[in-house]
């Protein structure tokens, strides 16, 4: 039961991680999540109608010889945005390497230090936590204040 719980959690955190990851021009180049963001989206939007049209072109042309193949393609198309939140969510919650960690410090330092309320700097931080701080950083920074790392 704890397997199939870390499962779903694995697929909130992914929501949670996709809609805190800030999607600007200057991450795109050092993170992959906005690539993952933009084709999980895409994949939510999509996939359910490809499944469904897979199944029904083959009842619609009579081919049920073919349904088999048309039900994989469906489990496949509706597994595409699941496996998108899946790899979001593991990502928002694996820690950061060290570069990038001093790197979070560094960002957190200068928005604590402009008199923004900020929660505290964490030892070990995630990428949850990067996220949540270049998202506070892009908000409330002004451009001359992020021209040090972008």
């Amino acid at each position: 039961m704890t397997q199939q719980n870390s499962i779903w959690r694995s697929f909130r955190n992914g929501q949670d991680y996709m809609s805190i990851w800030p999607m600007r021009k200057e991450l795109a180049m050092l993170f992959p999540e906005q690539r993952y963001i933009k084709a999980t989206k895409f994949a939510i939007r999509v996939m359910p109608a490809v499944a469904v049209l897979s199944v029904l072109s083959q009842m619609a042309f009579d081919n049920y010889d073919a349904l088999p193949q048309a039900i994989a393609v469906a489990f496949f198309a509706l597994s595409m945005p699941l496996q998108g939140l899946w790899w979001l969510g593991k990502r928002s919650r694996t820690n950061l390497p060290p570069s990038l960690a001093t790197w979070y410090r560094e960002i957190h330092d200068k928005i604590v230090s402009e008199g923004y309320a900020l929660q505290p700097v964490k030892s070990h931080p995630r990428y949850l936590e990067l996220a949540q701080v270049l998202n506070r950083a892009f908000k409330q920074l002004d451009k001359g204040a992020l021209e040090r790392w972008f």
